[in-house]
């Protein structure tokens, strides 16, 4: 059996990683777990970052202790997750991931169907080499040692951090099949890096896209969040549909995506969020997964509408109902986030229409759902160079609005029941 390659380890004096440039939080669970006596280590997204100069969102740290015995070691700590048990050290403003080092995956602990490679649990213990091996790709697999603050690289990721090139570990084939969602990953940090996704990354991600169905729909809907709260959703939709993902995960965008329809452009669209979520201040997510399904609305009421017949709004409400049903279903949403968004597109078609008195006006602008619905009008606006006068009356309307509640959600009142009159017996 061929001996492993010798890990490649850059001293302090050879990489820009300064420990004063961590944050507090993760330099304190790092020299705890070194005081007692433990392995310690950064790992991921923080370590890739701080070698390409860029300030981390976040910080993991890897580590031979078991979850329990880091509880143990901050009372400031709690164990999350099934799937994988990790330890989340919680600081004032910043929340540092502690995890295991983990090994292959025992193949009798999967619940999956014969043939499928699947992983289910992950809950193996394993070596620093082992735990680089099971990550996604090499450029997040790169570990930073608190013990002699050097870079330790098992997997070539220092290499493809100056490639610029997004490599998956082990055989894309392989590693697809065990977690679809690494694909939907690939997309998301190729733009976000503005990376390169390297060749049989991309094509195992095409000849697999299918197996996006078999992935938890919850696990989908966040990566789908982090991509559209990146700023570069737009570059991350792109490889989407080089790699074929973005019909299975996405049908609504790809149906629009670079081509105009009706009065809508998507990928104009998306570059008008991105530069919204790069400006600030944080867009609201019933604004991000409504973007998504603002194109297929828009369509919708053109065709509804093509006859020159006023619209009835029932047809309208319904036309939103059945767009967020079916990407509702699709993701799992729960009732509050469904409901969210169905209020905001729906209060967006209002915007779309002439108010037909000022009590119209009023009524709209005290909706809770205004605010988002404006910021979808707006994009909408930009998009298409159109209805910019619309515009600027809402946001007069918005401006001149008393603080005060939103409007109350009307119901109906509860029908007096009459009382009976006594019969008298003569």
């Amino acid at each position: 059996m061929e001996a492993p390659a010798p890990a490649t380890v850059l001293p302090r004096s050879k990489h820009p990683i300064a420990s004063r440039r961590l944050s507090t939080g993760a330099q304190k669970v790092l020299r705890r777990l070194l005081q007692s006596g433990r392995n310690a280590c950064l790992v991921g997204g923080s370590v890739r970052d701080l070698m390409l100069d860029r300030r981390p969102k976040d910080y993991d740290v890897v580590t031979d202790a078991r979850p329990e015995e880091v509880r143990r070691l901050f009372r400031n700590s709690r164990i999350i997750g099934r799937r994988f048990r990790l330890v989340h050290v919680l600081f004032a403003g910043e929340v540092v991931e502690v995890s295991t080092f983990r090994g292959a995956p025992d193949p009798d602990d999967q619940r999956r169907s014969p043939g499928e490679l699947l992983v289910t649990s992950d809950n193996t213990y394993g070596t620093p080499r082992q735990d680089a091996f099971r990550r996604d790709f090499t450029v997040n697999a790169l570990l930073y040692r608190a013990s002699d603050r050097a870079v330790v690289d098992y997997v070539g990721g220092i290499q493809d951090l100056e490639h610029r090139a997004l490599r998956v570990i082990g055989d894309p084939n392989v590693r697809y099949r065990e977690d679809p969602v690494r694909m939907l990953r690939a997309c998301e940090f190729a733009a976000r890096l503005d990376f390169e996704i390297e060749d049989e990354t991309l094509g195992a991600a095409f000849a697999h896209r299918r197996d996006l169905v078999k992935a938890s729909p919850h696990r989908l809907i966040e990566e789908l969040l982090q991509l559209l709260s990146s700023g570069r959703s737009a570059a991350a939709f792109d490889w989407m549909g080089r790699s074929g993902l973005l019909p299975v995960v996405l049908p609504e965008v790809d149906e629009v995506s670079g081509q105009s329809s009706g009065s809508n452009s998507f990928s104009k669209l998306g570059r008008l969020l991105d530069k919204r979520v790069r400006v600030g201040p944080e867009v609201p997510t019933a604004v991000l997964l409504s973007s998504l399904l603002l194109p297929r609305v828009v369509v919708g009421r053109d065709r509804l509408e093509a006859g020159g017949a006023k619209v009835q709004r029932r047809r309208l409400h319904q036309l939103v109902d059945d767009v967020v049903a079916d990407f509702g279903e699709r993701f799992a949403l729960s009732a509050a986030r469904r409901s969210r968004m169905k209020k905001t597109l729906e209060t967006f078609q209002r915007l779309c229409e002439e108010p037909r008195s000022s009590r119209t006006v009023q009524s709209l602008v005290r909706r809770e759902a205004f605010g988002s619905a404006l910021e979808l009008f707006a994009l909408l606006s930009s998009a298409t160079g159109s209805g910019a006068g619309a515009l600027e009356a809402w946001q007069r309307h918005a401006a001149a609005a008393p603080a005060g509640k939103p409007e109350p959600v009307a119901r109906p009142r509860p029908r007096r029941r009459r009382r009976r009159r006594r019969r008298r017996h003569l």
